[in-house]
């Protein structure tokens, strides 16, 4: 199936690793032309190797913190200038800490917003008068499968990325006429860092367990009994900013091997 990708112009925020990354990979192995951002410029320039090698579009690395509006602003600016539009916007942003309601800070919830809410928020803002121009556009959030299903012990993701899911409802509203398609992903698990860090799979290896033994009790709950892996999630990112995914919009979709329990 050609996705119609070749030519176009993706941001993919926060992509040096993890499923930014294989968002990034699996848009460019499309022909569409990338622009990766992250903190750490090494990591960013290691990924911008791997991309420009496993992938057919050119690739534009750039260091840059979601939660920093002038880094985003500098983001966009740099990809106009290089690729002269912007037809994609993945966002993406690191996952709030642990905790529950009693336990979290108003200090917390503020980095929370910063990071989960605004990072989109302000991305959007920014890409939509170059996608209204061309009348035509993909914007492409990444949360959690906490946004149909609230996860004990994490309060932030819980409430923030729920947010995401209403702005987008009602921004998909607002953006139809122009043919900008506004949908959500709703990831389970996948095997990235942030999926280690939460299941403390370093520490159950610590103490003895074998790796395989320390992921036993995630897997055990998902019914095709694997993790995800990060290729299957940037082939679905590829296709929702596909010409065929033209109708799709204002939706948030599941990639969780079954894990979820709700029906819709």
């Amino acid at each position: 199936m050609n996705l119609g990708l070749i030519g176009k112009t993706a941001i993919v925020l926060a992509s040096s690793k993890g499923l930014g990354k294989a968002s990034a990979l699996a848009l460019s192995q499309e022909g569409a032309n990338v622009v990766i951002s992250g903190r750490d410029e090494s990591a960013l320039k290691e990924t911008e190797r791997e991309i420009e090698k496993g992938g057919k579009g050119k690739v534009l690395a750039v260091v840059c913190d979601v939660t920093k509006l002038k880094d985003i602003e500098s983001l966009v600016e740099k990809t106009v200038k290089k690729f002269g539009r912007i037809d994609i916007l993945v966002n993406n942003a690191g996952g709030p800490p642990q905790g529950t309601f009693e336990t979290t800070s108003d200090d917390k919830w503020q980095k929370a917003f910063e990071l989960n809410l605004m990072s989109a928020v302000r991305a959007i803002r920014l890409v939509i008068p170059y996608m209204k121009k061309q009348k035509s556009g993909r914007i492409i959030n990444m949360t959690g499968l906490s946004v149909k299903q609230p996860v004990p012990n994490l309060i932030l993701s819980n409430s923030i990325r729920a947010s995401v899911i209403g702005m987008a409802k009602t921004l998909s509203n607002e953006l139809a006429a122009y043919n900008i398609t506004v949908n959500n992903i709703a990831t389970g698990q996948f095997f990235t860092d942030r999926l280690k860090q939460l299941n403390k799979i370093d520490e159950k290896i610590k103490q003895g367990l074998t790796e395989e033994e320390a992921w036993a009790g995630s897997i055990s709950k998902i019914p095709m009994k694997r993790l995800g892996k990060p290729e299957e999630f940037g082939a679905l990112v590829a296709y929702l900013a596909s010409e065929q995914a033209a109708y799709i919009t204002g939706t948030s979709i599941q990639i969780d091997g079954g894990l979820s329990r709700f029906i819709l």
